[in-house]
């Protein structure tokens, strides 16, 4: 009980700290989602209910670092983490906009490695003028901020796939291809790819639970199932760590005139 007043009272001094548009931006969010989530309950729709519980979960996500870490998080970053978990779950899944907006999907994505790898910078700029026995050059620090935000990027993917595959979800997103290149379609069992231009359709023939054959056609090619999203979404977290680890290597060399860095980076509390 004494765990949860201190936590508790941790918060409530860590709202008084923070800036005004950052509270502004958490409950304002906060009673979307609660809108939202009381709208799925009664359409029935569970799944999307639970995706706005655990949205309301992550929204307290900055204020439990905070506290149980002693970082803190700049306002800009707090806004943004906010924002991210807001539109990928509420928007983006809940409201389809992945399938609705171009590149919404893509944006996010990008975003995440930017952010990934600002939190994989300050982790190790926190060591590195912490421990007197570390001492990496702002090289080696950009390299491993990019080798973090690759590294949730990658797991990202595995938890879309896992999703996909053992609960019948549609994470990695599909879409219809016209060409393939395949070694499968060799006749004479070569490793050698055959090449398919220009396919105009397929159709798919599966059953039911009674047995009855089911004919499915897809229009304008076969269906990709989530290897190009997977490698696209992979392709724009690169660019988004490539992107901040840049800026931390320059930040590194000169904090003064790269100071806006700071926005995007936990930083250690002063005593």
């Amino acid at each position: 009980m004494s765990k949860r007043r201190n936590f508790h009272k941790e918060l409530r001094r860590i709202g008084k700290e923070s800036n005004r548009s950052s509270i502004a931006v958490y409950f304002t969010l906060r009673a979307l989602v609660i809108l939202c989530m009381i709208l799925e309950f009664v359409r029935g729709d569970i799944n999307n209910a639970f995706l706005c519980l655990l949205s309301l979960i992550l929204f307290m996500l900055p204020f439990f670092i905070e506290h149980r870490y002693k970082i803190e998080l700049p306002n800009t970053l707090e806004i943004i983490i906010m924002l991210f978990i807001f539109s990928a779950e509420i928007l983006g899944e809940i409201n389809n906009f992945y399938g609705m907006i171009p590149y919404f999907d893509t944006m996010l994505h990008t975003l995440n490695g930017f952010l990934a790898a600002g939190v994989g910078f300050a982790l190790f700029d926190l060591l590195n003028n912490n421990v007197e026995s570390v001492n990496l050059s702002p090289l080696f620090l950009s390299v491993i901020a990019f080798c973090f935000s690759m590294t949730i990027g990658v797991l990202w993917e595995f938890f879309e796939f896992g999703a996909d595959k053992y609960f019948r979800t549609d994470m990695q997103k599909d879409r219809v291809v016209d060409s393939v290149s395949s070694v499968l379609m060799n006749e004479e069992g070569k490793n050698i790819a055959v090449i398919t231009d220009n396919i105009k359709y397929t159709i798919i023939y599966s059953e039911n639970e009674s047995g009855e054959l089911i004919e499915t056609k897809i229009d304008g090619g076969y269906l990709d199932i989530g290897l190009i999203d997977t490698m696209k979404d992979l392709f724009v977290n690169f660019i988004g760590a490539v992107c901040f680890s840049a800026f931390g290597y320059l930040y590194i060399k000169n904090r003064e005139q790269f100071g806006f860095v700071n926005h995007f980076i936990p930083l250690k509390k002063s005593k």
